[in-house]
């Protein structure tokens, strides 16, 4: 299987943070869920990959191409949290200004998602509500119509109901795997519902890079007492943790965990449950 992208030993240093070493693909007709906290290192990796980032190190190919190649960036549509348009403009003029700068910019398609949306072509944005604007900002990086989308927290601010509605329409656009998708949020459900992949980055190094399946299907929260987690192999504990309800841990085998202990509670994890605990260990 062809990779959309390839990021191999990526570095930015800055002041008070740096990218080490960041490594990951996203192969090609795929979804690939990027996970990470606040500051984690997600959107600089993202900008590095769009090319508007230059790396004090590593290489990073998107579809075939060094990152910020002309030729990719015609094919690849783009979403930040904190990207903007001017607030004095509606749908409509954000749509005839980018139809006068990219190439491939679809009129007809753009006016389809906006009325999938349920944007007004004529409301101005400064009218818009958070979500309002962060569909915008997708309508506008699906008209031209790319094989690759970046997407930095696209549906936050959304509802339930529309943030089901993008996801469909991810996994619509993936359909013929001529198309590829890398997408960050902090709503880790979305994800697990509709990544095929997911890579978790913490503190500017990548933890993993697992198949969601089988990270949710390997992983396991085993809840039993401090003595009998104490005993489990290093090795196969990722961090334990108690609370009012008793002794947990998260642990990388569910079905090692429950050859060695028997009596335990073992339940499937989240992706939430994975985050916090490999946020409580004390080294990554």
């Amino acid at each position: 299987m062809e990779n959309a992208i390839e990021v191999r030993g990526l570095c930015k240093r800055y002041p008070d943070f740096q990218l080490q070493d960041v490594s990951f693909t996203v192969p090609a007709g795929s979804i690939v869920g990027f996970i990470g906290e606040n500051g984690a290192g997600k959107t600089t990796t993202m900008r590095a990959i769009l090319g508007t980032l230059r790396p004090d190190g590593g290489e990073v190919t998107v579809l075939g191409k060094p990152a910020g190649h002309t030729k990719t960036l015609a094919q690849v549509g783009a979403v930040f949290e904190d990207a903007f348009f001017y607030e004095v403009l509606s749908p409509a003029e954000v749509g005839s200004c980018l139809a006068s700068i990219q190439p491939g910019f679809d009129k007809e398609y753009y006016r389809q998602l906006l009325a999938e949306f349920e944007l007004s072509p004529a409301k101005k944005m400064k009218d818009f509500s958070r979500g309002m604007r962060m569909k915008l900002r997708l309508a506008a990086a699906l008209a031209h119509h790319p094989r690759l989308l970046l997407l930095d927290e696209a549906t936050s601010g959304l509802d339930p109901v529309m943030r089901a509605e993008i996801l469909d329409l991810l996994r619509r656009f993936i359909q013929d795997e001529e198309h590829s998708v890398l997408l960050s949020s902090h709503i880790t459900a979305d994800l697990e519902k509709a990544a095929d992949y997911i890579v978790y980055i913490q503190k500017g190094h990548i933890l993993f890079e697992k198949e969601t399946d089988l990270l949710l299907e390997e992983y396991g929260v085993v809840r039993a007492g401090a003595e009998a987690l104490a005993a489990l192999p290093a090795d196969l504990v990722v961090a334990s943790r108690s609370n009012a309800f008793g002794q947990a841990a998260l642990v990388k085998d569910r079905r090692a965990a429950a050859a060695l202990l028997p009596d335990a509670v073992l339940d499937k994890p989240t992706l939430d449950d994975i985050m916090q605990f490999y946020s409580e260990r004390r080294s990554v």
